[in-house]
């Protein structure tokens, strides 16, 4: 089982990933090297390994040729989105074998209409895929693009929240909108990467963390008298090299 994912910067523990990792949510920020593929690549291989489907969406829109050889395993299937006729075939036939899927998405396939629902959007809310899949969210190159198009990103997710069985990751480069506290509370699991922001987890901190070491945060499975208490470390994490 390949649940490790690395060791605690304060102790001689091992951090590892449990069970409630996929079904609760997980945001890792950080800027360009700061090592947030390799983290979720190690998040998907112990769903792989807990026998449960992933869908990957990649909005930087990649061409198969560029995605990072480790994820280039024996799981990985490679679809590109479109609203065509044959994608929707291609995509119906791996999701009924439950086949791990990396999907090259342009967000430009989003409403930018609050009032409108895109067929990405459709796609994404397909009954066989919330039953079924841990969902991926990756975005990195044009995170302002992507949030211009993705207005009701918040709603969205409020709602995508109480229609999946499983929980979802989602990497990013810090923006703003990630110091709404409302947002905040859809993450169980929390990883702060190297920042550089001044208007986005800008603490020496956190500007100072060298790629893979990131500061961790979790809400706790008891309840507080407010919430659910959050525990800090810092993390150094292993890299995962895929070896064909």
């Amino acid at each position: 089982m390949r649940d490790r994912l690395g060791k605690y910067e304060s102790s001689i523990n091992t951090l590892r990933l449990e069970n409630r990792s996929l079904r609760y949510n997980t945001l890792i920020l950080g800027e360009e090297g700061s090592g947030k593929t390799n983290l979720a690549c190690r998040i998907r291989n112990y769903a792989i390994d807990n026998n449960v489907p992933t869908l990957y969406l990649d909005f930087s829109d990649p061409n198969e040729d560029n995605i990072e050889l480790r994820y280039k395993d024996e799981y990985f299937n490679y679809i590109r989105f479109d609203e065509s006729k044959s994608f929707k075939e291609e995509l119906a036939k791996l999701i009924a074998e439950k086949k791990h899927i990396y999907m090259s998405v342009n967000s430009n396939y989003f409403s930018n209409k609050r009032d409108i629902k895109s067929e990405l959007t459709q796609t994404l809310q397909m009954q066989e895929l919330l039953d079924n899949y841990y969902y991926f969210f990756h975005d990195i190159e044009n995170l302002n693009g992507f949030y211009t198009k993705f207005e009701d990103f918040l709603l969205y997710m409020l709602g995508f929240l109480n229609l999946k069985k499983y929980g979802f990751t989602f990497l990013t480069q810090p923006h703003r909108i990630f110091e709404n506290p409302q947002l905040k509370l859809l993450f169980t699991f929390l990883y702060l990467g190297k920042c550089s922001s001044l208007e986005s987890f800008n603490t020496a901190k956190l500007k100072r963390l060298p790629k893979n070491r990131f500061f961790y945060q979790y809400r706790t499975d008891y309840h507080t008298l407010l919430f659910n208490d959050i525990k800090s470390n810092e993390v150094q994490i292993d890299e995962y090299i895929f070896e064909e």
